[in-house]
């Protein structure tokens, strides 16, 4: 869960990360401050010299976001596995941009390790709107047609020669089964915090589903409150595009618990063309990927934690029910 682009500096995120800032949240991150953000846009991009560059308060876990001017952002990956994320992003949102019916950041210039920094980086347009977290969509019911059509449109889009999963992408899109072990040793490790009896039942129910044979498509990975951004109460854009790459479509199904209510779950799924099976995966993804969250951000991120217990909480109502 990563941001792409964000609201300026009051506007969005639990941490930013600056100078004085020690609250890491991954034994692998490296360390940005304004100061090279400067240098390296002074370096690489000498026509943006001179242009403000303020920081971006963040729930995003892998990447530093500084607003270049009035008009552009500045991502920086923060560790390994977010570096990898840099090229792909710069070859396909380019490509995938004109076909989807919602605003996504799309990549001006990829800047070179410099200044003692080791990865590649991005400039992005801007996108304006407020982030999710912190103005709540006024429509649900509107923003699960939206988010809809969002991801049936991103599905239609050719996936030759897409990314398969991989580190790249968090292994978004693999076989549900393949998450199997990791699930259950973080239901194990949140004994205690949550019903586990409960969380297997469900976990057990998803992963059992039948697996999908059908050719990969393309998924965004990580949609959630805090990868999409709001402008009038309305969804305007989804941000955050570290997750991309082609497998299964239950993957992009999670935001039905992240986000929606019951209510507006079922209008989310009736605007899809999914089966039972692919619907179930998609609870699966959902819980998976909550229930490992939740004990890796305890401590350090308290606005993934507060999507994930809600997704599952929701994905145990639905078992339920």
């Amino acid at each position: 869960m990563a941001s792409a682009m964000m609201p300026p500096p009051s506007r969005a995120g639990s941490r930013r990360r600056e100078a004085g800032d020690n609250g890491m949240m991954h034994d692998d991150e490296v360390h940005v401050a304004t100061s090279l953000v400067s240098r390296l846009i002074a370096g690489q991009f000498p026509d943006w010299a001179g242009l403000p560059i303020n920081p971006i308060n963040s729930a995003g876990t892998d990447n530093a976001i500084y607003r270049l001017g009035g008009d552009m952002a500045v991502r920086l990956p923060l560790r390994p596995v977010a570096a990898e994320q840099v090229e792909k992003e710069n070859r396909w949102l380019p490509n995938l941009a004109p076909h989807l019916p919602l605003g996504v950041p799309v990549p001006l210039a990829m800047g070179m390790p410099a200044e003692s920094y080791p990865y590649r980086w991005c400039v992005c347009r801007w996108l304006e709107g407020e982030n999710a977290v912190v103005a709540p969509i006024a429509d649900l019911e509107h923003a699960a047609t939206a988010l809809a059509q969002f991801v049936s449109a991103l599905q239609k889009i050719d996936s030759t020669d897409g990314p398969q999963p991989g580190t790249h992408n968090f292994f978004r899109g693999v076989p549900l089964a393949s998450r199997d072990a990791q699930t259950r040793a973080a239901i194990a490790s949140l004994h205690g915090m949550l019903d586990t009896d409960a969380v297997t039942g469900a976990w057990e129910a998803a992963v059992s589903a039948p697996a999908w044979h059908a050719p990969p498509v393309w998924l965004h990975g990580d949609i959630h409150a805090g990868n999409l951004l709001v402008q009038q109460g309305r969804i305007s854009a989804v941000i955050d595009f570290g997750g991309l790459g082609i497998g299964d479509p239950a993957c992009d199904l999670m935001v039905g618990w992240t986000l929606l209510s019951a209510e507006t779950r079922r209008k989310f799924r009736s605007s899809l063309s999914i089966d039972d099976a692919t619907w179930v995966r998609g609870r699966g993804w959902a819980l998976s990927v909550a229930l490992i969250a939740l004990p890796y951000y305890l401590h350090t991120n308290p606005v993934l934690v507060s999507i994930s217990r809600r997704a599952i909480e929701e994905v145990l109502a639905d078992h339920a029910s």
